[in-house]
């Protein structure tokens, strides 16, 4: 099981976070394809190595166009991504990102979040560390992702709405809303160690928070900050597996399970309460017919998640259901390890999920995704994809 860990001892902020991804081994060349991808003539991503008290890091070097950019609002931001040819998975992380930058200055100056304007954040180098932060993390396919606590900033920080005391609010309001633990910072220094777009990438990304679980480290990279303190102003990002396998190497993670009884819900809502609830950070979605009460019959929603997500879940669960109270319990999952590897087929390359049981092969699957797109792209019917991969795994062996 392969493990990302957020080492947030300095803090984090967007920069930081995509140059720790890049210096960790993330393909700088689909990242700048993904930015390429906004349409956004002039801009464009380099990589500099610097020193931060003695420990080599990577620093972003931007470009920018030459006009002048617009404050940009959530809805405008939902828009530019919703347009941009960004994989799926690109798409939905860098719009959580934002969700969630939204949802928090929402919050603070009692606006609706679609039209938040975002002033620095919705700014191009923003963009940038988002998109590219999504696009980093797609390339290096970790199992899970976890963080450390973030430090708490002592001080104060100029803005467009002036001098605010540190953590920003905005940061704040994130950490309080994912419930995001706190710690004091390395030394009792002042400065802005966590930004608001640095908490929104550690909400977004990080499954959990807390110390490492027994790994293996395979890969450290190191991201630069702009300032200098006592301490290497370094986000440290390790690439690793786990030791957390058990019994036969299963794997077991501990969540929650969020279930609620409906009766009186069209069931035209359900796939976009489904698609928020994934969006938000959820697991796993599900659905059961149950016969209820007063001999209705109705559908039981599950949604599974890690225990950070559940107050962001529970709150979507209360906005785009009928539903007036939930059921909380602590679940323990248990997977099998998995990998990735890729298979050439007549339509291109095809991922296929492998996972093994003590150390022995015991499933391969082709992603559907991949897939789907094959046969949309060469006009021939998926199942026909699906059997010639599994062909060609059987020919070789691997099936």
């Amino acid at each position: 099981m392969t493990l990302l860990y957020f080492d947030c001892y300095a803090g984090i902020s967007g920069d930081m976070t995509l140059g720790a991804l890049l210096d960790l081994g993330a393909d700088l060349g689909e990242v700048q394809k993904a930015l390429a991808g906004l349409k956004i003539a002039g801009l464009s991503l380099q990589v500099k190595k610097v020193s931060k008290r003695g420990i080599g890091a990577s620093a972003l070097e931007i470009s920018f166009p030459a006009d002048p950019q617009p404050h940009r609002s959530f809805r405008h931001i939902r828009s530019l991504l919703d347009s941009a040819p960004l994989p799926e998975r690109v798409k939905e992380r860098s719009l959580q990102v934002f969700r969630l930058l939204a949802r928090a200055e929402g919050k603070i100056h009692g606006q609706d979040p679609e039209e938040v304007h975002f002033h620095e954040v919705g700014s191009l180098d923003s963009l940038v560390d988002i998109v590219g932060s999504a696009a980093a993390l797609e390339t290096l396919k970790p199992h899970r992702v976890l963080a450390s606590p973030l430090p708490y900033s002592r001080g104060k920080v100029s803005c467009s709405h002036g001098i605010l005391p540190l953590p920003a609010p905005a940061t704040l309001e994130i950490c309080r809303q994912n419930r995001i633990p706190l710690v004091p910072p390395p030394l009792d220094v002042e400065g802005e160690l966590v930004t608001p777009t640095g908490a929104a990438l550690a909400a977004a990304l990080a499954d959990s928070f807390g110390p490492p679980p027994p790994l293996v480290p395979r890969a450290v990279g190191y991201g630069a900050g702009t300032r200098d303190f006592p301490f290497p102003n370094l986000l440290r990002v390790i690439l690793a597996d786990t030791g957390e396998a058990g019994q036969e190497g299963v794997f077991s993670d501990e969540n929650l399970l969020l279930e609620t009884n409906i009766d009186d819900m069209s069931p035209e809502y359900y796939e976009h309460l489904a698609e928020s609830l994934f969006q938000a950070g959820a697991l796993d979605v599900f659905l059961t017919p149950v016969h209820m009460k007063k001999n209705r019959p109705g559908v039981k929603l599950s949604v599974l998640a890690a225990p950070q997500k559940a107050g962001a879940l529970r709150n979507l669960i209360f906005l785009e259901s009928t539903s007036i109270g939930l059921r909380e319990m602590r679940v323990t999952k248990r997977e099998l390890p998995r990998r990735v590897e890729k298979i050439k087929t007549p339509w291109g390359e095809v991922r296929v999920k492998v996972c093994t049981l003590g150390g022995r092969i015991v499933n391969r699957a082709p992603e559907y995704d991949d897939c789907l797109k094959a046969a949309r792209d060469y006009k021939v019917p998926l199942k026909k994809v699906y059997d010639s991969v599994r062909k060609i795994l059987e020919e070789t062996g691997q099936e």
